[in-house]
């Protein structure tokens, strides 16, 4: 009926069309048909050979003499390995006439038996095998260890079969004889070799059971075992390394639903990281790990997720595996899973097992392993990787994890005040994590460096206040007192308190003049600000020679001094003398919270409290001290206080090689500052002699006397000798309790460069050549006129003045005071330069300096200063100052071509250098400093608990 109908209505086509769709349907189904009926008799042929064993055959090969595999004529199976290492099944016709007897008389085929063969219809097909069952719905396999080899040992096995077995046997023997008594242990050149040469079979059992899901309990069972033995290998150190088959297995094993298999492997993970370098190297390079791992911190299983952040932790332990780690957010991954966490621990403990310095300390948790392992691990991470990849955390996601930091630190500060930490907790259930007082300081540290830690301050409210209230108060200042004579800003009685740029901080000190219990509390608080090199401009550097004491308690002579000057001796008294031994510079004595409440004692028996570090300790002073360093246009600018009791004196006369602000607080105090007979001004760091600068007839006589009371500024320069006290005044004020603050203004030399004097030549000669005609020859010589500029710059005073030039915004106001005040000040150094630079002094110098072994130590700067100027020839300018005495002999046998070369230089160097390129450079330089000293700002206010 369908095909007249199809005619009727779509022509004569449509019947023939009809007949083909027909005709080519029959032979899909029947060959379907046929092609199901011989997968059913497969499948019923596995199961009844192998009914134990089924899930282990990887091929199933059909002899082409086989006709079907419908049961109706007698079949033999036989197995074999591969060369491959893999199971495989071959079909062929029976060729015992008994069993074909017995077979066509169950079967009623006598007359059948003659029948002659056709060709198979799966010849050459071979069959790969998942799943058997003769269930419809997959099941898990029965497949096992034990009934596979015995099913092999009835069996021809293929020598690679024989090896297999031989090694599992040496294992097995090497197990129970380990068991038993534990007489011969199995060696680390024995373990590998068995598990090397057998990799190929190890790792087909292993796929087979892992194709099955690896959820059957036979195949979890074999799964776990291998795990387990190649855990204890890797534990006792029997092996060198896992073969590259075996772990390619592991991004399925560490995401098995099997809690045991999943740990296991993890822990497999991590013990193999730490075999070596290569190990190492070869799991970070290995994406899948990686990920795998990563999301296994999320596992439900608590074991599973610690054992996942333990390998996270030995996967850390080189460079390319923290930088893989990071690469796939890792870091992230932790700190949400930590904070994601309740973690509610309030006892927290120290524990020193190993007796380490107190920095150095582990914190004890009253809290679970797991929660203590991913904090481990967040920590570890923070702690190797640079600052750039910590700013691509999330802000909220770094803010709240940091916040948490920052609690959890408050306890531990504690903890530490209280000194003597538990050598070992016996009763306590205590979790001893590997979380050290420094590995949680430096992360703190870390997250908090680029992250400003204070508000800044408008520069025209913190001049108001130290300079005075008229607008041009500043520049008064700096062109008639700065660095020439001592200047005070008395505060006006009007002058509100809440424009007061100090009321925040001193409203934090809860001071009462009657009681010093308010020194006690703001010690408590304080932690060592360890000191951070002048030239230093990588704060990761600065970290890394500080690791080990990061974050321990306040340390005498460095944070702070307790001292006070007799009347009779006009001699410095230390309360804490035993603080002063040459032994306590090598082994620093850490102020415990004893020593903190002796320093209330120290103050009523007349002592004053010297604290250093203050803009690291309070943001409030921090902000003033920054907006300080921006108007004289330096880097940082460092503040110190002092607390007196009534009629006493602290420091004894003394001079600063930096100039001071002091702003009284609290109470009064009488100062006296002598004049300067020495016209040098002194250079930060270069070494102080405090006598010299009170020697002379009108050092004493011409002093002046300044009586400050609160909210009064003093201003002395550096190289004014000064003293200060809290007698009453010569107007009759009674002494009264004293706190002052001081700003100190370090301020950098006035420098130039002559590296831009020179062009870079094409040809490359020889590195260690001090020809006239190479680059090294003309280095030398540009280093010797520098040589000539340190020379000038001892004598005369101009080149001792401060540095302002960072203090001008960009671009340049030709107009400005401070613009036309460097310039002259510029134009004078240069000329002073042409006028005055001769070869044979620069040559004598540097003679001497070569004989001293203090080759130009005063210009370090310039180093840093041509880390991105090009060299001459090859060579580097930083070169020469570490080789020119080994090169300068050569470079003398040419005095006259080096006299020559020597004038040729400094003129053109005179003649072509300008302000702006030096303003340029200098500003460069600047920047690099100052940022630098405003990450180490940022990470020790964080570590402050105020």
């Amino acid at each position: 009926m369908g095909i007249p109908l199809l005619k009727a209505m779509y022509g004569d086509f449509s019947e023939s069309l009809m007949v083909q769709i027909v005709v080519l349907r029959s032979v899909i189904l029947y060959t379907l048909m046929l092609y199901m009926f011989e997968y059913r008799g497969a499948k019923l042929l596995i199961s009844e050979q192998f009914p134990e064993t089924a899930a282990s055959i990887t091929s199933f090969r059909v002899d082409s003499d086989v006709v079907s595999l419908n049961g109706r004529e007698p079949l033999q199976t036989d197995a074999e390995i591969g060369e491959d290492g893999k199971l495989h099944v071959v079909v062929r016709r029976s060729s015992n006439s008994s069993v074909l007897s017995s077979f066509n008389k169950s079967h009623g085929l006598n007359s059948l038996t003659s029948m002659t063969p056709r060709a198979s219809n799966l010849t050459g097909v071979e069959i790969y095998s998942v799943q058997s069952s003769r269930e419809p719905t997959p099941r898990a396999s029965s497949f096992n260890q034990t009934d596979f080899h015995t099913m092999l040992a009835s069996k021809a096995a293929s020598p690679k079969h024989r090896r297999a077995r031989a090694a599992e046997e040496e294992m097995e023997k090497a197990e129970k004889s380990k068991k038993r008594c534990g007489k011969r242990k199995i060696s680390k050149s024995e373990t590998s070799s068995i598990v090397m040469d057998n990799a190929d079979t190890i790792f087909a059992l292993m796929l087979a059971a892992l194709c099955n899901h690896g959820n059957g309990p036979n195949s979890q069972s074999f799964l776990k075992t291998y795990l387990n033995q190649l855990y204890a290998f890797l534990f006792s150190k029997s092996l060198n390394s896992i073969p590259l088959s075996i772990l390619a297995l592991f991004p399925v094993l560490l995401s098995s639903k099997c809690p045991d298999i999943a740990c296991r492997s993890a822990k497999i993970v991590g013990a193999t990281s730490l075999l070596s370098l290569e190990m190492n190297e070869r799991i970070a390079l290995d994406s899948e790990i990686v990920k795998v791992l990563i999301l296994a911190l999320g596992s439900s299983s608590r074991k599973v997720s610690v054992a996942a952040c333990n390998a996270l932790l030995d996967l850390s332990t080189t460079t390319v595996g923290t930088l893989r780690l990071l690469e796939f957010s890792a870091l992230e991954k932790l700190m949400i899973k930590f904070l994601q966490v309740r973690f509610s621990s309030t006892l927290i403990f120290l524990c020193n097992e190993d007796n380490r310095s107190v920095a150095c300390v582990k914190i004890a948790f009253k809290e679970d392993t797991h929660i203590l392992s991913i904090l481990h691990a967040a920590i570890s991470l923070i702690n190797t990787c640079n600052l750039e990849r910590l700013e691509k955390v999330p802000r909220n996601l770094s803010e709240t994890f940091l916040a948490f930091l920052k609690r959890l630190w408050t306890k531990v500060h504690s903890q530490m005040l209280l000194g003597n930490p538990l050598i070992f907790i016996p009763e306590r259930k205590l979790c001893i994590s590997n979380i050290t007082i420094n590995n949680l300081a430096e992360s703190i540290f870390r997250l908090s460096s680029n992250v400003n830690q204070f508000a800044p301050l408008p520069s025209l409210l913190v001049k108001r206040r130290i300079f005075g209230l008229s607008e041009d108060s500043f520049e008064t200042f700096m062109l008639r007192d700065w660095e020439v004579s001592p200047f005070i800003v008395r505060r006006p009685s009007t002058s509100l308190v809440e424009d007061d740029i100090f009321s925040s901080f001193t409203k934090s000190l809860n001071y009462k003049e009657s009681s010093y219990s308010f020194i006690s509390s703001m010690l408590q608080s304080f932690i060592s600000c360890l000191p951070i090199g002048s030239d230093e401009l990588d704060i990761l550097n600065f970290l890394e020679e500080v690791r080990n004491e990061l974050g321990c308690p306040i340390i005498y002579q460095q944070d702070l001094r307790v001292l006070r000057t007799e009347k009779q001796s006009k001699r410095e008294m230390h309360f804490f003398p035993e603080n002063l031994d040459p032994c306590c510079i090598m082994t620093p004595n850490f102020f415990s919270i004893d020593d903190i409440m002796k320093c209330e004692e120290a103050c009523k028996e007349g002592y004053t409290i010297a604290i250093r570090g203050m803009e690291f300790r309070f943001a409030s002073i921090a902000a003033v001290a920054d907006t300080l360093a921006s108007l004289f246009g330096q880097p940082s600018v460092g503040a110190n206080m002092y607390v007196t009791p009534p009629n006493s004196q602290g420091l004894a006369c003394h001079c600063d090689d930096h100039c001071v602000f002091v702003c009284q607080l609290f109470g009064n105090k009488q100062w006296t500052v002598f004049s300067q007979p020495n016209y040098q001004l002194p250079r930060l760091y270069d070494p102080l002699d405090s006598q010299q600068y009170l020697d002379g007839e009108n050092s004493f006589s011409g002093c002046r006397k300044f009586f400050l009371r609160e909210g009064d500024v003093l201003y002395v320069p550096r190289g004014f000798a000064h003293e200060a006290c809290t007698h009453d005044s010569v107007s009759g004020e009674l002494a009264r309790f004293s706190v002052h603050i001081t700003f100190g203004i370090e301020v950098g030399r006035i420098c130039t460069c002559c590296t831009s004097t020179l062009e870079p030549e094409q040809k490359k000669p020889d590195p260690a050549s001090v020809e006239p005609s190479s680059g090294l020859f003309n280095v030398i010589t540009v280093n010797l006129l520098h040589a000539m500029i340190e020379l000038i710059g001892a004598s005369d005073p101009t080149f001792r003045k401060a540095c302002l030039v960072g203090a001008l915004s960009l671009p340049l106001d030709r107009r400005d005071w401070l613009y036309c005040n460097q310039k002259t000040i510029f134009n004078y150094l240069i000329n002073k330069i042409n006028l005055e630079s001769w070869f044979l002094e620069a040559l004598r110098m540097v003679e001497v300096a070569i004989e001293k072994k203090d080759l130009f130590q005063g210009m370090r700067w310039l180093h840093l200063l041509n880390n991105d100027r090009e060299t001459i020839q090859g060579h580097g300018w930083n070169t020469p100052l570490m080789e020119i005495e080994n090169l300068f002999p050569a470079y003398i046998q040419h005095q006259d071509l080096a006299e020559a070369a020597f004038m040729q230089i400094k003129t053109k160097f005179c003649d072509e250098v300008s302000f702006e390129d030096v303003v340029d450079s200098y500003k460069m330089l600047f920047e690099k400093y100052k940022k630098a000293r405003k990450q180490y700002v940022n990470g020790m206010l964080s570590l402050h608990c105020n």
